[in-house]
């Protein structure tokens, strides 16, 4: 018997090595799936345990058992294939009936312009007569006209007065969301697409400010509804909604009464309200449909009385239809249409209120953002940043910005007042004696020890900019703080809400100029990012007690895109305690940079909606700077504003620091912007080159003149089409390419794309590094040395070595090349290194 089973044990394994089919009972498959669960690529040795441990898989080979666990791998990674697919699937179906119904929109357009055309061509040669007739069947139709206004149902404060108004405003609401009400045209710089926010317009030749969206998200329309309702959670710019009155319709709708505040966006022009009326219906197919309209021009209707401070603006019919999709989820449309009384501000912030693009980037899309990201949230509950949830992240942003946009409007029924000017205007100082309502009211901690002061003050400006993007002078004030902040002013800030040493747990992630980032949280499509910096080094004074240890800011960060277009540029920071508890005081600070040129609004009747370009899958292509209009110069305005908490018998030397320092900021960001205006070098800056800098090109020219009179060859390839190919194409050159000054310390000035990453700087900060900064000591003695052969014949070759970037990594570069750069009249201009196949080591 012994022998006949080991007979059978020999005819398994000689089965199973044959690769036939093993057959697991019920209990072997959980006992391989619990161990799944915990490890889904056991070691050797694990498996071998896993035998052990498990008396019911005793019976099958190591061998199987890694079998089982790489066809459980590969069905997992199957199963999440077919559900993207799946996903991508339902996006694509419901991309396809937006496209139906945006051409059966367009269509019936065209119909109505043809219409329109052959209407004016039969009448216009009879216009003199027109002109002459009598104007009896303009009282025909006047009377007409009056006739059918009576026999409408009044618009006044009544219920049927309300009704009356809320059923037309579902109508207009609908003819825009839907209809031809508006000509909507594709908004600038956006692509849609199965992985884009959505399908987004904005308006040409309509009264006021509009922005259209549609989109797609995996919520309940109820879920969405209550979502979009709540305006105070994912609109930045709202500072309050009150609901006045509520009453229902008999046909199961709301309709609400609702006062609404927004913020200044700068301290040059007064905040917005409105006085409105949101009505709440469900459709017969199910859709969900919230609209709304300012009551202003109300016969007789519910009134509100102006507010000091606010300028009364109109919501014209607006508002969300939100409809099931098939197979879970909603497609929402969104429509928002203001009249933001844009001749109550000075000329030069006019088109920031006659700017659509606006509207859509800060009002539409943060909308379908907030939807999008809810819904990744519910998909995903993962815990991310320093154990936190999304929505506590969240949270924390919506304190951020609400903080910031309080000190740039400095309200004062939240407990503002204007301190006098020294005389001197440019910079606005605001103290606040109960910081309390803002901050909340834990200001002091178990041990005793103050986590503010008892006041707040604030230093706040405005200045205009002109010929600098305003994502990338943002980028550079994030990742240079060294380059405009006081190292003394952030221990300062800091010691107003350090209780003790910072105990963040922290790794280092990023490293820029001085400063650690660890990024916390990002937005759909990297809009938004919320980050830990961690300043180095850094101690303060408290009381007479030195309390060593980093600086920490908890940042918020959004608009550094350079492709996207009229977007607004926000970094706004506070110092945050060592609990870096949810409910832990905070005082923002920051700058917002908003562009303000007329021209960001492309408005051509000619430009339709993009449909087509959102049945590709893949993300879409990121256009060059010279192709988008948005991101490149103009004009645009940045507002500061940094507060500080002190205690109230040092509020005159607070001011004055607090003067000097906002004015430091400013003269600091006006060098910045100067050096990256498109006017100077800088224009060459993180992206493709852009016509119309005349210096870069004549530098080009003489960089590549001088090299083939050294050295007889050309540098680049011959082209035809003028300085502004050659600047291009030295610009994209694979070689690092870097210019330095002909001086006894010699700084780098220029480098292409290449020298600039591999120094890992920009052209701004490029200015700070000398040339034997780049050298270990061996490579500095060498160059020293060939120095003098340089300047007697022009130009030396180098044989291979190590440098170094301004990051303190080094680089190998298999041979280099130095040569002198002269002008037209023969001049030394300066001198040109080309590193060649260089690489990190």
């Amino acid at each position: 018997m012994m022998a006949v089973s080991s007979a059978c044990r020999d005819a398994n394994k000689m089965g199973a090595d044959a690769g036939k089919y093993v057959r697991y009972t019920p209990e072997q498959v959980e006992a391989l799936e619990r161990l799944y669960h915990d490890c889904p690529k056991p070691s050797s040795l694990r498996r071998q345990q896993l035998i052990r441990e498990c008396p019911i898989l005793s019976n099958i080979e190591p061998k199987q058992i890694k079998v089982w666990f790489q066809n459980r791998r590969c069905r997992e990674k199957q199963r999440k294939e077919s559900s993207r697919l799946q996903g991508v699937n339902r996006k694509l179906t419901a991309m396809n009936k937006l496209l139906m119904e945006e051409n059966d929109r367009l269509q019936k357009q065209v119909a109505h312009l043809v219409y329109e055309n052959s209407y004016f061509r039969q009448h216009t040669p009879n216009a003199a007569t027109l002109a002459t007739t009598d104007n009896s069947c303009e009282s025909v139709v006047t009377s007409g006209q009056q006739q059918a206004t009576s026999q409408r149902p009044p618009k006044d404060a009544s219920p049927a007065g309300l009704v009356s108004i809320a059923e037309e405003t579902l109508t207009e609401f609908l003819s825009k969301a839907t209809g031809t009400a508006v000509e909507w045209i594709q908004m600038p710089g956006m692509k849609p697409g199965p992985d884009s926010i959505g399908i987004i317009a904005i308006s040409h030749g309509c009264t006021g400010v509009a922005a259209r969206a549609c989109g797609l998200v995996s919520l309940e329309p109820t879920r969405v509804a209550e979502i979009l309702k709540d305006r105070l959670s994912w609109y930045r710019d709202c500072r309050a909604v009150d609901v006045m009155n509520v009453m229902s319709t008999g046909n199961g709708g709301t309709i609400e009464l609702l006062y609404m505040q927004l913020y200044a966006l700068t301290t040059l022009a007064p905040a917005r309200d409105f006085w409105l009326m949101r009505y709440t219906s469900l459709l017969e197919d199910g859709s969900v449909v919230i609209c709304e309209r300012s009551l202003n021009n109300t016969q007789n209707g519910p009134s509100m009385p102006s507010v000091q401070h606010f300028v009364r603006a109109e919501i014209l019919p607006s508002g969300y239809l939100i409809r099931p999709c098939e197979g879970g989820g909603s497609i929402i449309h969104i429509v928002d249409h203001m009249d933001l009384e844009p001749w109550r501000v000075p000329e030069v912030l006019r088109p920031l209120y006659e700017s659509s693009t606006l509207l859509s980037q800060r009002t539409t899309m943060a909308a379908l953002r907030q939807l999008r990201q809810i819904s990744q949230e519910i998909s995903q509950p993962n815990v991310t940043g320093f154990g936190r949830r999304p929505a506590a992240l969240r949270a924390l942003s919506q304190r951020l910005s609400k903080g910031f946009n309080e000190a740039v409007n400095g309200f004062m029924d939240e407990g503002w007042s204007m301190m006098d000017s020294d005389g001197i205007d440019d910079v606005t100082l605001l103290v606040n004696s109960s910081p309390s309502k803002m901050m909340g009211e834990n200001q002091f901690y178990s041990n005793g020890f103050p986590s503010v002061g008892t006041a707040v003050l604030c230093a706040r400006a405005s200045m205009l900019l002109q010929n600098v993007p305003p994502a990338v002078l943002l980028r550079f004030l994030r990742e240079h703080r060294s380059e405009w902040a006081d190292s003394g002013i952030d221990a300062y800030a800091a010691a107003a809400v350090k209780a003790a040493p910072c105990t963040i747990p922290v790794s280092r992630t990023g490293c820029v100029g001085g400063q650690v980032i660890l990024p916390l949280a990002h937005t759909i499509e990297n809009e938004e990012f919320m980050e830990v910096v961690r300043l180095e080094n850094l101690g303060h004074y408290r009381e007479d007690m030195f309390m060593p240890g980093d600086i920490f800011l908890l940042q918020l960060c959004s608009g550094v895109d350079e492709n996207a277009v009229g977007a607004c540029a926000e970094l706004v920071f506070a110092p945050i305690d060592a609990s870096f508890s949810d409910d832990a005081p905070l005082l923002p600070s920051g700058f917002r940079i908003i562009p303000v040129d007329s021209s960001k609004d492309v408005s051509s009747p000619k430009c339709t909606l993009d449909l087509t370009s959102a049945l590709e899958v893949g993300p879409a292509g990121n256009k060059t700077l010279a192709d988008n209009s948005g991101s490149g110069g103009g004009k645009s305005v940045m507002t500061i504003a940094f507060q500080f908490a002190f205690e109230i018998h040092l509020q005159e030397n607070v001011a004055s620091m607090a003067r000097q320092y906002v004015r430091s900021i400013i003269s600091s960001v006006q060098r910045v912007a100067s050096a990256l205006s498109p006017s100077r070098f800088g224009s060459l800056s993180g992206s493709p080159l852009s016509p119309g800098t005349p210096e870069a090109q004549t530098l080009a020219r003489w960089i590549c003149q001088s090299y083939r009179c050294y050295l007889g060859v050309e540098l680049l390839k011959p082209s035809n089409e003028g300085g502004e190919s050659i600047l291009k194409t030295l610009w994209q050159h694979s070689d690092a390419i870097l210019c330095c000054s002909l001086k006894a310390l010699p700084v780098f000035t220029f480098a292409n794309q290449a020298g600039l990453d591999m120094l890992e700087t920009t052209l701004v900060a490029l200015q700070d590094i000398t040339l034997e900064k780049i050298f270990d000591e061996q490579g500095r003695k060498a160059l020293f040395t060939e120095m003098p052969q340089i300047m007697q014949q022009g130009f030396i070759c180098l044989q291979g070595g190590i440098c170094m970037s301004s990051m303190g990594r080094p680089i190998s570069y298999e041979r280099a090349v130095a040569w002198k750069v002269f002008n037209d009249a023969e001049d030394a201009q300066c001198m040109c290194f080309m590193f060649i196949n260089w690489s990190f080591v």
